[in-house]
């Protein structure tokens, strides 16, 4: 398939400022490469210091490198809510504009456990602590959304295992929290949950932006070939370490492929059109129906806000 669009038909990038979550690999590290090549100044927000200037440094030796652009890292441990509010805390005190916010780091593999604060250890990765960024960002992102001919977005990375979750509800802690056994099916499903959770806290975030011009939009990049995407089929029993070896790179998309998806979410696609809309290979698609509902979409986030408030962040 096409991608949506080119590198070399993306926009001009010179001036803006962007973080991108993870970024050490897979389709983080091909969406920041971009970027920085179209001139922007990039943030790759990552827990591991040494892997991320590691990263930075390959895609600076790479044959196209990183062209006017330039990234650097932020400090970002999404295991932890409290390293999402300080990591949007140091970035106030860097920067005067945020452009784009991606959120693309997460999570897949099991056996998942509670943290200390009594929360799943998935969902907060995976959407939780993002959330936390986000909000902790929201003033410079509404303050660069204000300036002329500025294009402002939120951009989640979701996944179509969020239609394997049908859940009644999202108004309690417990779901937020809720497991779907420890089977391989198990494990999908409690990601989708995660998955779930971010295209339905997007739809409602949209609406709360709805007086601003900043673009909230969920993307899932299609079926890539990706560190986690590995890690999670070599522990399969019997045929994990075949099928990661043989057939992914034989079946799925490359980093690049994945990247260029989330960039048309971006920077690419249009504006307007784009707002609270779930984006995937193939362009605005729609979610599952429990992604589309209404009642779900604000239990999620008055969950989460709630559960926000009682961590004291």
């Amino acid at each position: 398939m096409a991608p949506l669009i080119l590198e070399k038909n993306l926009p001009d990038l010179h001036g803006k400022v962007v973080i991108v979550t993870g970024g050490n690999t897979g389709i983080g590290y091909a969406t920041i490469q971009i970027l920085a090549r179209r001139g922007a100044k990039v943030y790759m927000a990552a827990r591991n210091e040494s892997r991320a200037k590691e990263a930075i440094y390959k895609m600076q030796s790479d044959s196209k490198g990183l062209g006017e652009g330039s990234v650097e890292w932020l400090e970002l441990d999404l295991s932890d809510p409290r390293s999402a509010a300080r990591a949007a805390q140091t970035f106030l005190g860097k920067e005067r504009r945020l452009d784009m916010l991606i959120n693309n780091a997460a999570v897949s593999s099991g056996p998942f456990k509670l943290t200390p604060d009594g929360l799943l250890d998935i969902m907060v990765t995976n959407y939780l602590s993002h959330v936390i960024l986000i909000n902790g960002l929201l003033p410079l992102l509404k303050q660069t959304a204000a300036e002329p001919n500025s294009d402002v977005r939120i951009v989640a990375l979701t996944s179509a295992a969020h239609t394997m979750v049908n859940p009644e509800t999202f108004a309690t802690k417990e779901s937020l929290n809720r497991q779907y056994g420890d089977s391989m099916k198990g494990y999908l499903t409690t990601y989708g949950n995660t998955k779930l959770a971010i295209i339905l806290h997007i739809k409602a975030l949209q609406k709360r932006l709805s007086h601003t011009s900043i673009t909230c939009v969920s993307v899932h990049p299609g079926a890539i070939t990706t560190a986690g995407g590995q890690k999670f089929v070599r522990s399969l029993p019997l045929v994990g370490w075949g099928v990661a070896k043989v057939l992914m790179p034989m079946v799925f998309g490359s980093w690049e492929e994945g990247a260029l998806t989330v960039l048309y979410a971006a920077v690419a696609g249009p504006r307007d059109g784009l707002r609270g809309e779930y984006v995937t290979p193939k362009g605005i698609e729609k979610p599952s129906k429990e992604a589309r509902d209404e009642r779900l979409s604000e239990e999620v986030y008055e969950t989460t806000e709630r559960v926000v408030r009682e961590l004291g962040l």
